[in-house]
């Protein structure tokens, strides 16, 4: 995100969208067409904007958002106005990337991952999706590319839930720029296509029966990289996050300032889970991220 587009950021409010079409990618990837109201909610951040979406609870035609934000609000008032909701009306609430945007017409793309099993609330709710059903948005999103203009070159890591913004990132490239891209998923059938004018590779990991991450940090470790100081964008599962940036700053010897990395979801927590260890952290003056 630029420095303009963060000073002149609108304040945090909340859309309703409503699915206009479906596509499915994959056999476990579906892309969802929103439209929305609220000119924030298509507002072109970055190519890995992220945002958080609320989905109805059984019996609801919409979800109940949070209480309005205040222009004064912190950066985790939102959360803590969600945790005090009632418990029968607070909606379940899941981070996604926006695949894309056409403020023109309304319009966003969010590529929702379909869990056969241990579905949770946005898998369940994506899997029965149909057009006219409705999300809440909290909007505008936040974005965290950002590549030095020095870079050689790039390189991506991450696994399904990490994907939309790979296929962002890349699809957006300017003539001539090189990516080398490592992206974890299931198998062969979750492959995706991505139209690009930068010099792009990508390495697909098969997953298989291997725990979630591991084959895709050991590519990484295994792979010959291209000369010259990269920029490196490292999202997913967060023990896959850690292990790819403690071997690109450790073994590889590239400056910590010259990564950006963000744990999207970690294995055998929910959202719930790491929203209240946020705000522990926030309130201890902790760092809410990890950096090791």
């Amino acid at each position: 995100m630029t420095t303009e587009a963060r000073t002149n950021r609108p304040a945090m409010a909340y859309d309703t969208l409503r699915v206009s079409r479906l596509a499915r990618l994959t056999p476990h990837m579906v892309r969802i067409t929103l439209t929305g109201q609220n000119p924030a909610s298509t507002l072109d951040i970055g190519p890995d904007q992220y945002t958080k979406v609320f989905f109805p609870l059984p019996g609801q035609r919409r979800p109940v958002v949070p209480p309005p934000l205040e222009s004064t609000d912190g950066v985790l008032s939102w959360y803590q106005r969600y945790l005090a909701m009632p418990d029968a009306l607070r909606p379940p609430m899941r981070t996604y990337t926006v695949r894309a945007q056409r403020p023109s017409l309304g319009e966003l793309d969010i590529d929702f991952v379909l869990h056969p099993e241990h579905a949770g609330p946005a898998s369940e709710w994506a899997a029965k999706a149909a057009p006219g059903d409705e999300i809440g948005f909290l909007c505008p999103p936040y974005a965290l590319y950002d590549p030095q203009p020095g870079a050689a070159w790039q390189l991506l890591v991450g696994d399904e839930s990490a994907l939309p913004a790979i296929g962002s990132i890349i699809e957006r490239l300017d003539d001539g720029q090189s990516l080398r891209a490592f992206v974890e998923v299931s198998g062969p059938a979750e492959e995706q296509r991505f139209e690009t004018r930068g010099e792009v590779q990508v390495d697909w990991v098969h997953r298989g029966d291997r725990p979630h991450g591991e084959a895709v940090v050991d590519a990484v470790k295994a792979a010959e990289f291209p000369e010259g100081e990269p920029y490196a964008w490292i999202s997913g599962e967060a023990d896959l996050v850690k292990f790819t940036r403690r071997h690109l700053v450790r073994e590889r010897g590239i400056d910590k300032r010259s990564i950006t990395f963000t744990g999207y979801w970690r294995r055998g927590r929910t959202e719930e889970d790491n929203g209240r260890e946020n705000i522990r952290r926030a309130e201890a003056g902790e760092p809410l991220v990890d950096e090791d």
